[in-house]
């Protein structure tokens, strides 16, 4: 087993539709060793079979709260020393690996057709997103979350050494 990150991460599911994306990050989420996912208004949460048919246990491993709202979540993480970054791509937004990457990293993650509201993302740090090159411009809710996660654990990794 490879030794955990010293970053710690924090990962915010927002408004996600479908259970089997969200039992998806919570996989995702066990593997990349995120400290917490918040699951935060709409989006599903355990106990619901479509989630473990694809989190294959990881929500019971995974540390998850879910809040209706998420004011409560940016408010707590934000309390807590967390950088808070939205994964959102629009004019402003800059690619992940171009990011920072604190020590303390909140990444929020939104639905899968209209994304975040704009007064969540005026509340974020940093807006992130990946290069995309072909005709979509936007990748699976669970996908991205899998790209996002480990490509910050690699940016972290490579500029901090752990």
């Amino acid at each position: 087993m490879t030794q955990k990150p010293s970053q710690s991460l924090i990962l915010i599911a927002h408004n996600i539709r479908s259970l089997h994306n969200v039992g998806s990050l919570f996989r995702t989420a066990d593997g990349a060793g995120v400290e917490k996912l918040y699951l935060t208004g709409f989006s599903g949460h355990p106990p619901r079979k479509e989630i473990s048919k694809t989190a294959l246990g990881a929500e019971d491993m995974v540390d998850w709260e879910h809040q209706w709202e998420i004011e409560t979540v940016i408010e707590k993480v934000l309390n807590d020393g967390y950088h808070l970054a939205a994964v959102e791509k629009h004019d402003s937004s800059i690619p992940y690996y171009d990011a920072e990457s604190p020590d303390k990293l909140a990444l929020i993650l939104g639905n899968e057709v209209w994304g975040l509201e704009p007064e969540v993302l005026e509340q974020c740090a940093q807006h992130l997103h990946i290069p995309m090159w072909g005709e979509k411009v936007s990748l699976n809710v669970a996908v991205c979350g899998g790209v996002i996660l480990y490509g910050m654990r690699e940016v972290y990794r490579q500029r901090h050494g752990g």
